[in-house]
């Protein structure tokens, strides 16, 4: 036996996207690591779960609004509220199966419903929704140096650091300590930012349950509105909306915060392959 499955990246963040509409596959965190390792098996920072919203327990009461739910995985096979990235590439997944056509589409994830367009540039833009700040002092560390963090929620929490220099972030193999603990007692997104010009900076993030990635969506939202907000650009005072460009280790995104608080992300997204998974080194590999 097989089970279908294509690859996928956006700004090289990549994924394993894995077909499955009635949601008859059981997926568990050891399949979804051992999909994801680079080494023993396909390779990836994440699988993306494709799913109708009707068939899965937690995307039914989103099924009116959106046909589709991106059942995210983490690459260690943690389950994530949301991947801006992932959504782009659902999206352009679902387009290449012939379930959607250019224009615009919604998608079911655990950060809620995204709303999303395809346009005929390639381009996938994302309704990300808005920014939540919580209140209280952050810090992150690298070996024995530290740097106030922006805390920013994106459905996902993240700690942005504004740095000198993208080298002052280490190897990024494992998570960068914070303080304090209560600030995020499911573990962080971690970006660290440098500035390349007026509404233009460049990132590197340490992705909770991933490692360093190659780039990071809401990762890249949460750059762009704590970047606004240093920089004296929140939309919601100014009324005028505020866009970012954010270099990411593979790509260029591209960020706007309205004054409603609606955050937009647009980027490329690509399918780079399909193929079928055998069924038995998959059992074989979990055991």
């Amino acid at each position: 036996m097989s089970i279908p499955f294509l690859k996928g990246h956006g700004t090289e963040n990549d994924f394993v996207i894995v077909p499955d509409p009635d949601n008859a596959l059981d997926l568990t965190p050891a399949a979804v690591a051992a999909l994801c390792d680079r080494r023993a098996g396909i390779g990836a920072d994440g699988v993306l779960h494709v799913v109708r919203s009707a068939a899965h327990p937690e995307a039914k009461g989103m099924a009116a609004d959106a046909e589709w739910f991106m059942d995210y995985r983490n690459g260690d096979g943690s389950i994530a509220e949301m991947c801006g990235n992932g959504v782009r590439v659902f999206a352009r997944y679902l387009q290449h199966a012939g379930h959607v056509t250019e224009g615009d589409l919604t998608v079911a994830t655990r950060g809620g419903v995204k709303t999303v367009h395809i346009a005929k540039d390639g381009d996938v833009t994302v309704g990300m929704g808005t920014a939540r700040l919580p209140e209280g002092d952050v810090t992150v560390r690298v070996g024995d140096r530290t740097w106030p963090a922006r805390n920013v929620n994106m459905g996902n929490p993240h700690a942005v650091a504004f740095v000198e220099d993208l080298a002052d972030a280490g190897d990024l193999y494992t998570p960068p300590p914070f303080s304090p603990p209560s600030a995020y007692p499911e573990g962080v997104n971690v970006e660290f930012v440098v500035d390349r010009g007026p509404r233009h900076v460049a990132m590197r993030v340490h992705e909770r349950g991933s490692g360093e990635t190659r780039s990071c969506g809401t990762g890249a939202c949460a750059v762009a509105v704590a970047a606004a907000r240093r920089d004296g650009a929140d939309p919601s005072a100014t009324g005028a909306p505020a866009t970012y460009t954010v270099d990411v280790p593979g790509g260029r995104l591209v960020i706007t915060e309205r004054p409603d608080g609606a955050i937009e992300m647009t980027g490329p997204a690509v399918i780079v392959a399909t193929g079928e998974i055998d069924a038995d080194w998959l059992g074989n590999a979990v055991r």
